[in-house]
């Protein structure tokens, strides 16, 4: 299978940038497989019943991601009650995984689809595995906790506490999917973004994203280039509160005003819907320190 369906080649060219596709297979090396069994959490991307990209994350005690083979993942958790994920996660479902380690950058991705679920479990027959470089990843530390989650909260758009969270973010997760048609290569995923508190804008109902120099594959762009639709996930790391947002995405490839320092093109995302979790994780973070990378970047400059 190629590494790169054509709506991600696309993006390579209108960026001017390509890549080989290096370090993209259709297994898991050993050491993404030991990887993902030490987490305490893993970010999941998958579509709703229209086919719609939604972000979010599961957690339990590490070893709850296991991988039996080098082309399966185990994953036993479910999401939380009212989790809008709960009804993508079914047989035949097509599904990203990404798994990061805050407390040393240490990120792999895994696409695929699913292949069984239960009521405790999902396994997932793995299509692509590949790792992504540090860049833009703060590190955090998880230190358990009580866990008593609040319930979903449904919105119709962005709250005042929903605009709180995004204006101090220093890391957000989208949710992406191939254009109905493309099989090779194509899918779902979900990938990390990062920078500065305040490096997302908010402009009424749509955000602005800066998109830094990355590995060059642009499966996040070259989705959205096919389906704009995308899901976004942000983490109050203060308070364990989790929001989900879902928004249809415009690539800026010559930006039409002037962008971050570091920022090579934005994105702008119209914000749809939303959902709340208050108190997602059976544990809290502690903050490490900034990436060189994101100390690197600037600011809009109305917030510089």
């Amino acid at each position: 299978m190629p590494p790169f369906h054509v709506d991600e080649l696309a993006a390579q060219a209108l960026a001017g940038e390509s890549s080989r596709g290096t370090g993209i297979r259709s297994f898991m090396p050993d050491q993404h497989r030991q990887f993902f069994a030490l987490l305490p959490y893993i970010f999941v991307g998958a579509g709703d019943e229209d086919g719609w990209p939604l972000a979010s994350v599961f957690a339990g005690t590490p070893g709850f991601v296991r991988s039996p083979d080098p082309t399966t993942l185990h994953i036993g958790a479910r999401p939380i009650a009212g989790d809008p994920i709960g009804s993508a996660l079914q047989e035949g479902a097509d599904i990203g995984l990404l798994g990061l380690d805050f407390s040393n950058r240490r990120r792999n991705r895994a696409n695929g689809r699913i292949v069984a679920v239960d009521d405790h479990d999902l396994t997932v027959a793995v299509a692509q595995s590949f790792g992504n470089c540090a860049q833009y990843i703060q590190t955090r530390r998880p230190v358990a906790r009580s866990f008593e989650p609040g319930a979903v909260e449904t919105l119709s758009g962005l709250d005042d506490d929903a605009k709180r969270i995004i204006a101090e973010a220093d890391t957000f997760f989208v949710a992406s999917r191939s254009r109905p048609g493309l099989v090779e290569s194509g899918g779902f995923d979900i990938s990390h973004r990062g920078g500065r508190p305040g490096f997302v804008r908010i402009d009424g109902g749509t955000l602005d994203i800066p998109d830094f120099r990355g590995n060059r594959f642009f499966n996040t762009l070259g989705n959205l280039l096919g389906d704009p639709r995308a899901g976004l996930l942000f983490v109050d790391f203060a308070t364990g509160d989790l929001l989900q947002l879902q928004g249809r995405a415009s690539i800026e490839w010559a930006a039409r005003i002037a962008v971050p320092a570091g920022a090579r093109r934005n994105w702008r995302c119209h914000i749809e819907r939303g959902w709340r979790r208050r108190r997602a994780f059976p544990f809290t973070w502690q903050f490490g320190e900034f990436a060189l990378t994101t100390l690197a970047t600037g600011l809009w400059p109305a917030a510089a």
